[in-house]
């Protein structure tokens, strides 16, 4: 007798992730690094399997990239290593023994089925799938209309925003594929017109416009750029180089984003891939569109859902992204405003961890954001570099009051956007040097997040948080209670669990 579930994954690159769907919806979706506690673990784990496999067998399993065209494109890019990389159907047998077979689905219409069938608003959208590669795509543009996906347009291999953008993050000395938001912090306290031209001229032949929508990489930055002005050395010279970098990626995005408003006539736009983490650019996709819908994981790990809802060709509601392990109990509240009363700082960890990248109060560190040692104190706690932003998690009602809005813009439920504080002196730990912040606006749709950042206010009359995730850097997110009792008793921040699980 079949049991109705149905399984999508992605891995064997990085970032393996799992999603299990009922026939009444998704039940579950996490990522694997969580389990292992490596960071964009590109393996499935043991534990991840065993969770869901708690909500039955799976009938169907669906796989988000298709490898055999996958492996074209390696033998052009002569990437010989990787042709020998066993099925997704193989691969999967190694944890499930009698799993059904992987049906695989291409990497971009992941990305597009993601996004478009957990859109909330308008259902006639755009998609832009923005990343550094699928089997071949790098860029695609998509219409949605009456539940269908249809491909208007895309670009291939090598010609790659993301695959650029990774290696001028390596060029900087950081890690490609994993340290990019890092690049995008530092563009804030560099310079850039100072590398700008130099940048432009020595990699890019063809900027993207109505009249030929392609970009053209002078270099394919596949295998990296550290060739490239090693005499550009010095710390300075790394952060203009970021700058630079961040300046002309915007430049490249919005250019999609007024060709993708020109070939699909839509003002509702989806924007999925990699590139949808730069929460510097995505404010600027309002100048062309009326509304914009981020799903909360657009990266690859979030094609676990995607290529699932490929096959469905179903809508389905997509309210939030606390679908990962859960740390049962009712949410302490009361425990974390007496530490953020007495210490100004504490941890949380209570609920179903968050799918994605963000963490949005379920497996966070809270700050009060008024304080002016705050940031340095959570940067040390953190191990990361001192320029670091932190986000800011607000009332949604008062976000007009804090922070200047484009036009259309009502909320960021998902932290996608940064915007312009108001008053940047009041909250010293919550803007970057350009004051900007990275805002979580918070609803009652949040429940008991809601209700922690209403008593906050009432007791202290600012109605935000700091929220950063509860990690050090190169760590994943806690995800169980154990590893946040492992966190608290080796970084001496309290973590406050569910209140359930501590009588």
């Amino acid at each position: 007798m079949k049991n109705n579930i149905t399984w999508g994954w992605t891995g064997q690159a990085h970032d393996a992730s799992l999603a299990v769907f009922s026939k009444t919806g998704l039940e579950f979706a996490s990522h694997s690094e969580r389990y292992s506690r490596i960071k964009n673990d590109k393996n499935l784990h043991p534990d991840l399997i065993a969770e869901a496999l708690e909500f039955g067998k799976p009938d169907r399993i669906y796989y988000y990239e298709r490898p055999l065209l996958k492996k074209t494109r390696q033998l052009y890019a002569k990437q010989y290593t990787l042709l020998g990389k066993e099925s997704p159907t193989r691969y999967m047998r190694r944890y499930l023994p009698d799993a059904p077979r992987s049906t695989t689905v291409s990497h971009h219409l992941s990305h597009a089925a993601a996004g478009y069938y957990t859109n909330p608003g308008e259902k006639d959208s755009a998609i832009l799938v923005l990343d550094s590669i699928g089997e071949w795509n790098t860029i695609s543009i998509w219409q949605g209309t009456g539940g269908k996906l249809r491909k208007r347009w895309s670009q291939n291999y090598p010609h790659s925003v993301g695959i650029w953008y990774s290696a001028m993050t390596q060029r900087i000395g950081l890690k490609p594929q994993e340290h990019e938001y890092i690049l995008m912090g530092m563009a804030a306290i560099g310079d850039s017109s100072k590398y700008y031209d130099l940048i432009k001229h020595d990699f890019i032949k063809q900027m993207p416009s109505l009249k030929d929508p392609r970009i053209i990489f002078k270099r394919n930055c596949h295998r990296g750029c550290q060739d490239w002005r090693t005499d550009l050395n010095s710390v300075q010279d790394y952060a203009d180089i970021a700058a630079a970098t961040q300046r002309i990626y915007e430049e490249i995005f919005e250019a999609y984003c007024l060709i993708t408003a020109n070939k699909t006539k839509c003002k509702n736009l989806v924007l999925m891939g990699g590139c949808a983490l730069n929460c510097v650019a995505n404010p600027i996709a309002y100048k062309y569109f009326d509304s914009v819908w981020i799903m909360p994981n657009p990266g690859d790990a979030g094609s676990a859902i995607g290529c699932v809802l490929a096959h469905k060709k179903q809508f389905m509601e997509f309210t939030h992204a606390y679908t990962g392990h859960d740390i049962d109990g009712e949410y302490p509240v009361k425990a974390i405003i007496n530490e953020l009363t007495n210490k100004k700082i504490c941890a949380v960890a209570s609920g179903r961890s968050e799918f994605g990248p963000r963490s949005l109060g379920n497996r966070s560190i809270f700050a009060d954001p008024r304080g002016v040692d705050v940031k340095d104190r959570v940067n040390t706690i953190k191990h990361r570099e001192a320029f670091r932003p932190f986000a800011p998690m607000i009332l949604k009602e008062h976000l007009s009051d804090y922070f200047e809005l484009p036009k259309n813009f009502t909320e960021s439920p998902f932290m996608q956007y940064t915007l312009k504080c108001r008053q940047p002196h009041l909250f010293p730990a919550i803007v970057h040097y350009d004051d900007t912040s990275r805002v979580q606006t918070v609803d009652e749709s949040n429940g008991w997040i809601y209700t922690l950042l209403k008593s906050w206010a009432m007791k202290t009359g600012c109605p935000m948080l700091l929220n950063t995730s509860l990690n050090i850097k190169g760590e994943p997110l806690v995800n169980t209670k154990q590893d946040a009792l492992r966190w608290e008793q080796q970084y001496g921040v309290k973590v406050c669990l569910p209140e359930l699980e501590i009588l």
